[in-house]
C-alpha cells in the first residue's frame, strides 16, 4: 500500500472507531494502531469483516513490557489483509492487575499466542479457557520475559536421569564472573602479531 491508501485507511479505522481509538501512527510503511481493552473484541472483527479491510489473518501476538509506564504492558496483534497486501498493527496498553479480553473468538491461532503471553508476562486474557504456562516449567514462579525479572538467582533448573524428573538445586558457579573489556590479549607484549598493526 501507498503512504496515502495508509493514511485512508487510518482515517477509515477512526471514522469506525470513535473514542475506541486512543492513537494511530503511520511509521515505516505500516499503520499502528492503539486501541482500548475493552474494544479490541469490537475492533478485530471490524478489521476481519469490514469490505475496505478484510484483516482475515492474525499473524502475531505477543507482549511488551514498558515498566515505567503506568499501565506497564502492551498486547500487540500483527494482522495481514492479503487482499490489500498490507499489515497493521494494534496495540492494547493492560496495566499489571488488569486483564485484556481474549480474541480465540475471532481467530483460532491466538489460543497459542495468548497463553505465550500470559507465561512470558504474566498477562490475563479475560474469556480464555485454558490460561496456563505452556514454556516454563511446572511450578515455575515468575514471568521471564518482564524487564524486572531477575537475571541472577538461588537455583538452578536440570533434568535428572536417575530420577526421571526436572530438579531444582541451589547455584553452584563454576567460576568467577569475569568482565571482558574486549581489548585484544596480545597487547603489552613486546613482539607485534600479524594483523596487529591494523588495529591503530
Amino acid at each position: 500500500m501507498s503512504m496515502d491508501d495508509l493514511i485512508e485507511l487510518k482515517d477509515h479505522i477512526a471514522a469506525w472507531g470513535g473514542e475506541a481509538i486512543i492513537a494511530q501512527e503511520v511509521a515505516f510503511g505500516e499503520l499502528s494502531v492503539t486501541v482500548a481493552a475493552g474494544k479490541i473484541v469490537d475492533t478485530l472483527k471490524f478489521l476481519r469483516d469490514d469490505p475496505i479491510c478484510r484483516f482475515v489473518q492474525l499473524i502475531d501476538l505477543c507482549g511488551v513490557d514498558y515498566p515505567e509506564r503506568r499501565k506497564r504492558f502492551e498486547v500487540v496483534y500483527h494482522l495481514l489483509s492479503l487482499h490489500n497486501n498490507t499489515r497493521i498493527r494494534i496495540k492494547v496498553p493492560v496495566g499489571q492487575s488488569d486483564s485484556c479480553p481474549s480474541v480465540r473468538s475471532i481467530f483460532p491461532n491466538a489460543d497459542w499466542y495468548e497463553r505465550e503471553a500470559f507465561d512470558m508476562y504474566g498477562i490475563v486474557f479475560d474469556g480464555h479457557p485454558d490460561l496456563r504456562r505452556i514454556l516454563t516449567d511446572y511450578g515455575f514462579e515468575g514471568y521471564p520475559l518482564r524487564k524486572d525479572f531477575p537475571l541472577t538467582g538461588f537455583t538452578e533448573v536440570r533434568w535428572d536421569d536417575e530420577q526421571s524428573r526436572v530438579v531444582y538445586e541451589p547455584v553452584e558457579l563454576a567460576q568467577e564472573f569475569r568482565n571482558f573489556d574486549t581489548l585484544s590479549p596480545w597487547r603489552g607484549s613486546d613482539y607485534v602479531l600479524p594483523g596487529d598493526e591494523k588495529a591503530d
